[in-house]
This record gives structure tokens, sequence and C-alpha cells, in this order.
């Protein structure tokens, strides 16, 4: 029954990374582009993500849930360190979703709007940012925990793990995905006026997913990240990397020819390689504490709660799913069997 736990797991954060992702991405987007093309794209996120923006974040409390329930060692110590970039996550999310909602239904059009219109733009921004340091702080090593013979400074326990360089580039590299994303989302989705605009977005993203990664590679490499070296002298991540390097030929080519399908799949592919990159190497031991690990599998909870877990994860799973796929083929986000 721990694998369906854990596969649940896995499939919440790419669904987030997926979905969340390119609802982040609308506002970054949003936020580097043209006045005209900001009104364009405006109206663009309220047609195909008005309906179905408040859906994306199930999958990050379905991954808080299963982790604080089967896991419990890691919760603590992953929350517990990283308790203010995850406090700051949470109020990026809260502030992007009231101006979202109060930025088209205010009944008062006036300079309130110029308000709700950048808060939504830089917390979209600042959002999956901090969503990437979290994830930096649990892989840079730097997380320390008290012993009897050693109580770290609140510097070292609270700031170091996530306030860091390597953290950060991070940071930018998954807010860069997101943009990459919602992009190539909104490829299919816009009208003659902004269908050349996004395709134009999705090849920039493109590029700046790539050259954030590289950076990011590379820094962590120089500044001998365990993490990082991990990745490296993996032959399977080293194999997936030159796999993701593959598949930009076909998925630029998508992207450039406006294909809404092909694109969207070379995408979802794209984010699952990157996914796979960062994951494989050190799984379970996911949480990294001064060059040591820490297995997301070391001391969880009782089997009976396990298996109720994942009994209630499968039920949930039945309804849950085909709500969400009607509800997203309703408002035509899914087109795969449609034609281009």
């Amino acid at each position: 029954m721990i694998f369906v736990v854990l596969f649940f797991l896995a499939f919440s954060l790419l669904l987030y990374v997926l979905l969340g992702g390119a609802d982040f991405g609308a506002g970054i987007i949003e936020l580097f582009s043209s006045k005209k093309n900001q009104d364009i794209t405006k109206k663009t996120i309220y047609r195909v993500m008005g309906p179905v923006w408040e859906a994306n974040h199930i999958w990050i409390i379905i991954m808080i849930v299963i982790l604080w329930v089967a896991f419990p060692v890691y919760y603590k110590v992953m929350v517990t360190a990283l308790h203010i970039p995850i406090t700051l996550m949470l109020l990026g999310i809260t502030l992007r979703g009231v101006a979202f909602i109060f930025r088209h239904y205010d009944a008062y059009i006036d300079n309130t709007q110029v308000v709700y219109n950048w808060l939504f733009r830089i917390s979209s921004l600042i959002t999956p940012i901090f969503l990437g340091m979290i994830f930096g702080g649990m892989i840079c090593s730097k997380i320390v925990l008290p012993s009897n013979d050693y109580i770290p400074t609140f510097s070292q326990a609270y700031l170091a793990p996530w306030l860091n360089i390597f953290s950060f580039l991070v940071g930018l590299f998954f807010a860069s995905l997101c943009a990459f994303l919602s992009a190539v989302l909104l490829i299919g989705e816009a009208d003659k006026e902004g269908y050349p605009i996004y395709v134009r977005k999705a090849k920039i993203a493109t590029i700046v997913v790539v050259i954030f990664g590289f950076i990011t590679i590379s820094y962590g490499y120089i500044t001998n990240s365990f993490f990082v070296e991990g990745i490296v002298k993996n032959p399977v991540s080293l194999s997936m990397i030159l796999l993701s390097a593959l598949f930009l030929l076909p998925l630029w080519y998508s992207i450039k020819k406006g294909n809404r399908v092909y694109s969207r799949v070379f995408a979802g592919i794209q984010v699952i390689l990157i996914m796979a990159v960062a994951l494989v190497p050190h799984f379970p031991n996911l949480l990294l504490i001064n060059n040591t690990s820490l297995s997301l599998l070391e001391k969880t909870a009782p089997y009976a709660v396990i298996k109720v877990l994942g009994i209630t994860l499968i039920i949930g799973g039945l309804v849950i799913l085909p709500g969400l796929f009607h509800l997203l083929k309703s408002f035509k986000l899914i087109k795969i069997l449609e034609k281009n």
C-alpha cells in the first residue's frame, strides 16, 4: 500500500507542476508583456483559466496531507526548517487569488484596478520562485538539525537552507518553467490577435528554461552540491537530460507551427523528464542535511494508517479525476482528441 501512497504523491506533484505551473505562468507572461499585450493576455486568462484556476491548488493540498499523514518525520523536518518560504509561498497564493478575483469582479473600475493587476502579476512571479526555493532548500544540504551537542542559530536553522544562490536559481528555473507551460497552453486557446504573442512567448520561455537549467546545474556542480553531483554521476539522469535535449527539437517545431496538441504533449514530456532528473538519483533520500540525507521512507506512519490513507486516495482518485477531466473538457482545455 505504501507504493499506492507514493504514486499519488508523485502524481499530485506532477499535476501541480503542470496545472498550477501553467496558472502561475499566465501572470508571469502578463507581467513581461507590453501594455497592449497585457490587456490581450488578461482577457485570455479569464476566458481560459477563470473557470478552473481554483482546482489547480488541490494537488498541493493533497501532497501536504500525504506527507503529514504518511511521512510525519520527513514532514516535520521540512516544514520546520523551511517554514519561512512555505509561509511566503502560501501568502503569495492567497494574494494572487484575491487579486485575480477583485480585478475581474470589482464593481468599481478605478485606480484600484492598477493595484490588483500588479498584485496578480508580481505574486504570479514571486510565488513559484518561493516554491522553487523550497525545493532548493530541501536539496542544497544546508538544513541543520539541533541536537544535545549543537543548537544552531536562527540564521543557520531557518534562513541558510533556502536563502542562498543555489535555491534562488532553482526558484528562477521553476518560474521560467511556469511561463513556458502557460505560453504553450495559451497557444491553442488564443484568438488571431493573441496567437502570435504566445508562440513568441513560448519560444522565448523555452530558451530561458534551458539557460536557467544550465546555470543552476553548473553552479551546483562548481560549488560541489551533493545533489547536483548525484545527477551528473548518475547514468539514468544523464540519459534523461540527453533525451530532454532531443525532445527540444520536436517541441520547438510544434511551437513554431502553433500545434496545440503536440506542443502540449512535448511540454508535458519535458516536465516529466525534468522531474525524473531531479528526483530519481536520490530517491527516497530527498531531504539533504549537511551532505547526509533523510529518507522519505524513514519512520513512516504505522501500516494501518498507510493502508487507510491508500484506500482513501484510491477512492478519492476515482471521484476527483473523472470530475476534473469533465471540468477541463467542459471548458475545452482538453483538446487531444480534437483536430488542430
